[in-house]
């Protein structure tokens, strides 16, 4: 019985799942408050966005639905990219 390990469904993405940041530029120096992450998940279009902060690294894996923030200690957006 398998339905005791699934907890919630995923979000919904509209489109391919594959990630754009083309689009993305005004995110840079904004507050990563949910509105602006918000926005950048729909405008981007990736299956996955990933808050990075300011004292996590990361592997060089590259994923084609998914979307980096990079957030400083003060919780300003640094770059958006397609990782």
């Amino acid at each position: 019985m398998l339905s005791g390990c699934i907890s919630s469904v995923g979000p919904r993405v509209s489109g391919s799942g594959r990630c754009s940041d083309e689009s993305l530029h005004w995110a840079v120096g904004q507050p990563a408050n949910e509105e602006n992450m918000r926005r950048i998940s729909r405008e981007s279009g990736a299956g996955l966005v990933n808050p990075i902060g300011p004292d996590r690294s990361v592997q060089k894996d590259h994923r084609d639905d998914r979307l980096r923030v990079f957030i400083d200690a003060n919780n300003v957006i640094q770059a958006a990219r397609c990782e």
